[in-house]
């Protein structure tokens, strides 16, 4: 392993998938530190290659230990502002902003976005049943009546609906586990994690019992309640015995059941828009016609500087002279669109910085075939010429770097010291995206080629990808015949850099499908009801005259307005909401107002859809029929 030789001295145990620890190999320091060069570069003030774990006695206070670290390093360091500070071990499961970590991370936000959409699945679910239910209550009217008439109490009615309640939640927790059981190898499939359902776990069966506890509330007692408090009399007087609030009460869970599915409406169109927004980024090169692949350090630290920069050479003018190969480039980063490498400190330099503005740089040594592999614009100044001297002491900066360093004008030909190299700013390409769409542009310094690049950009011949990497493989064979070939188009990594937001998008879309069917679900039994409920009152006002379009309109008129109504409630909730998961994107696409109207049609469509069969049905049936039942 880079260049030293190790023996297997034992085998541990993986650890558990679950794990924030996750390794394939562990190795001493002190197998590290016995070559001098990793000695000195590991024991420099400047380090940042690792963490460090303290486990502190229990009486010690996290914030004094801490600021005492930052006084040892602020007296090994001059006027420097690093900060220090430590972070519990159980926070580490959500911190994403550290650069050199074996910790798996997780993202906080999603882990909320996922809890609140099971939580109002439960919610939309626990709508319907109490809905129908309120709205069945007519046709149980009858038999809670007679049975308080042969004695039974309010009290036991109570017990026979909340029990009523119980038993339908418990199978459909039944119901649950073993779908559940039967779809976890695809969830984890398609997530690429390791959950599992374990059944010993007291933490699952608390989790379980407390989501089944707030079912049971939320469906039995007020369904329970009202249909133990009828009035037999009232009932068999043909007395209206649902009130006016009760009437409302269903309305108003109508509109909170319909304004939550408008609200993933919304989030699946803007969460869509934002992966179109991002796949459309870096659009100035063809991510699929470049492929990267590098010399690894065992091979180039074989070589002296100088020849170095003879053999990347060698193998550039072996590769171009390849049909299928269009153009290479020979830099220090093994990716243009995640890079990895930053330098601060006061090794850099320019005419106005502050002593102690030390910023992070992204630095890209290249040569001059870079410029026109992903197409970067010029704002002002020239690129790198072929055969230039001076060129190996001057930069190319960014917009961001002008702007941040604070440049004065005319920026070409001012003085600037690159990692302790002075020479001038010969020229200022335009922003371009390096990190993931997530982080801001920062400043970027180009340089020239250096005898440690090691990393090839390779611009395919259109329609020969094959032939391309057929090609290299047989170049990189002539040069290191015992060496494994590896390399990676940009696309694939492109991939790789959004894989977790489309798996968390597609989530969310199937998410929202299943909390918008069963909206349907619920609307769809409510105007069943509704129908039944009006069954004579159609049939008169078709003797009288009235055609199906004005049964139909009368039926879906109560419905339309409901979902008007939540479209009201849903969308300055689904502004909110997106606009705060948009933050965690530096670039992102706007909440445009068609989106609004996009899903104001999509849940009249799914409402009309949902309400017309049972209105057409009722509006078609024979008025003789229901006229004729008393």
């Amino acid at each position: 392993m880079d260049t030293v030789d190790y023996q297997v001295r034992g085998v541990i145990k993986d650890n558990p998938v679950n794990s924030s620890f996750q390794f394939d190999v562990l190795i001493p320091m002190a197998a590290r530190t016995s070559n001098p060069k990793n000695k000195k570069d590991d024991e420099a003030w400047g380090n940042f290659n690792y963490l460090t774990f303290l486990k502190l006695v229990p009486s010690a206070d996290p914030v004094k230990v801490a600021a005492k670290l930052k006084a040892i390093i602020a007296k090994q360091r001059d006027k420097d502002n690093l900060q220090v500070g430590l972070i519990g071990l159980q926070d580490l499961r959500f911190e994403n902003d550290l650069q050199q970590s074996v910790m798996q991370h997780s993202d906080k936000q999603v882990t909320y976005i996922f809890a609140a959409l099971g939580i109002l699945l439960l919610l939309i679910a626990c709508i319907n049943y109490v809905n129908l239910t309120t709205a069945r209550a007519m046709l149980r009217a009858k038999e809670v009546s007679i049975k308080k008439i042969v004695g039974a109490g309010k009290r036991q009615l109570f017990i026979q609906f909340i029990t009523e309640s119980v038993m339908i939640s418990f199978m459909a927790l039944l119901l649950t586990l073993l779908i559940t059981q039967l779809a976890l190898p695809l969830f984890n499939q398609f997530t690429e994690k390791e959950f599992t359902l374990s059944f010993t776990s007291p933490g699952l069966w608390l989790v379980i019992g407390g989501t089944l506890l707030v079912t049971i509330l939320l469906t039995g007692i007020y369904p329970a309640v009202l249909l133990s408090s009828f009035k037999p009399l009232s009932v068999f007087r043909g007395v209206n015995i649902l009130k006016v609030k009760n009437a409302s009460l269903r309305k108003g869970l109508v509109i909170v059941q319909f304004s939550i599915s408008i609200v993933l409406i919304v989030g699946t169109i803007v969460m869509y828009r934002q992966l179109q927004f991002i796949n459309q980024q870096n659009a100035a090169y063809n991510r699929s016609q470049l492929m990267s692949f590098y010399i690894p350090y065992k091979v180039l630290g074989k070589y002296k500087n100088d020849m170095r920069t003879q053999l990347t050479g060698s193998i550039k003018k072996e590769l171009v002279s390849e049909t299928s190969i269009e153009d290479v480039s020979v830099l220090n980063q093994g990716s243009v669109i995640n890079m990895d490498g930053f330098s601060s400190g006061s090794s850099n330099d320019w005419d106005g910085r502050a002593e102690d503005f030390t910023p992070a740089i992204a630095f890209f040594y290249a040569d001059t075939s870079f410029k026109k592999i992903i197409n970067l614009e010029m704002k002002e100044g020239r690129w790198y010429e072929t055969g230039n001297v001076s060129d190996q002491h001057n930069s190319i900066l960014n917009e961001t770097a002008v702007r941040e360093f604070n440049i004065h004008k005319p920026v070409i030909g001012q003085r600037f010291v690159s990692q302790g190299d002075t020479g001038v700013i010969i020229g200022v390409v335009k922003d371009f995206f390096y990190k993931s769409l997530h982080e801001k542009i920062g400043p970027v310094v180009i340089r020239i080629e250096n005898e440690y690049n090691s990393n090839f950009l390779v611009k395919t011949a259109p329609g020969k990808i094959i032939a391309a990497t057929e090609s290299a493989e047989k170049v990189w064979k002539k040069f290191f015949p015992s060496e494994p070939f590896s390399y990676k188009f940009l696309n694939e990594e492109f991939d790789k850099l959004y894989h977790a937001d489309r798996k968390v998008s597609v989530l969310i879309w199937i998410f929202s499908g299943i909390a918008i069917f069963i909206s349907c679900l619920g609307l769809f039994g409510l105007a069943a009801l509704t129908a039944e409920r009006r069954n004579k009152e159609i049939g008169i006002r078709k003797i009288l005259g009235a055609g199906v379009p004005n049964i139909v309109s009368l039926l879906s008129r109560e419905f339309v307005y409901m979902v008007l109504l939540s479209m009201v409630i849903a969308f300055p909730v689904a502004w909110i909401a997106m606009n705060k998961w948009l933050q965690n994107f530096a670039y992102k696409s706007n909440i445009a107002w068609w989106i609004f109207l996009a899903a104001a049609v999509i849940a009249l469509a799914i409402a009309l859809l949902t309400i017309s069969y049972q209105a057409i049905k009722a509006a078609i049936a024979n008025p003789v029929k229901s006229l004729r039942t008393e």
